[in-house]
């Protein structure tokens, strides 16, 4: 008589056990699509001190590409010695600039900013070995790939820093 009530709860216990399984697992799957969620995901920005940083690496940078005017012209008089006193003068710190401000750029970005600043470095050497060789064909083509890397590397300069800048 004992075995009749006994085999009765099993199918209603199976059936409770299958329940709170289930419910366990709702439960686990929940806090685990939270934790990962994490809520919305906040867009990536630079804090003010990168900000500055760049500004002021920028300045340099904005102050050797103004100089292009008086680059092209030593190149157009094949000048070759002031050509290389430019390069190696005024215009020496672009690399280092460039530099500190890759470095403060958001980590999407620096893969581009490394690659155009690589191309600027590889222009001006080249535009310094042409000097040094006083080949005037290699230097028109190096000026021209010097002004170009300039500007492509201005382009990776944050919004805000080239606003700030041009105000001031």
């Amino acid at each position: 008589m004992a075995a009749q009530p006994l085999s009765a709860l099993l199918p209603q216990l199976s059936t409770m056990l299958r329940r709170l399984a289930l419910l366990s697992l709702a439960v686990v799957l929940s806090f685990g699509l939270a934790a990962c969620d994490g809520g919305k995901a906040r867009a990536a920005t630079l804090s003010a001190d990168d900000i500055a940083v760049i500004e002021r690496q920028a300045e340099g940078f904005l102050a050797a590409r103004d100089r292009l005017p008086e680059l092209a012209t030593l190149v157009n008089e094949k000048d070759w010695t002031f050509t290389r006193n430019l390069i190696h003068g005024p215009m020496q710190e672009v690399g280092r600039e460039m530099l500190y401000i890759n470095q403060r750029l958001l980590p999407a970005d620096r893969p581009e900013a490394n690659k155009r600043a690589d191309a600027l470095k590889a222009a001006l050497a080249d535009l310094d070995e042409a000097a040094r060789l006083q080949d005037g064909d290699k230097l028109r083509k190096a000026y021209i790939q010097v002004a170009s890397g300039f500007g492509l590397y201005a382009q990776v300069l944050p919004a805000q820093v080239q606003a700030d800048l041009k105000q001031s």
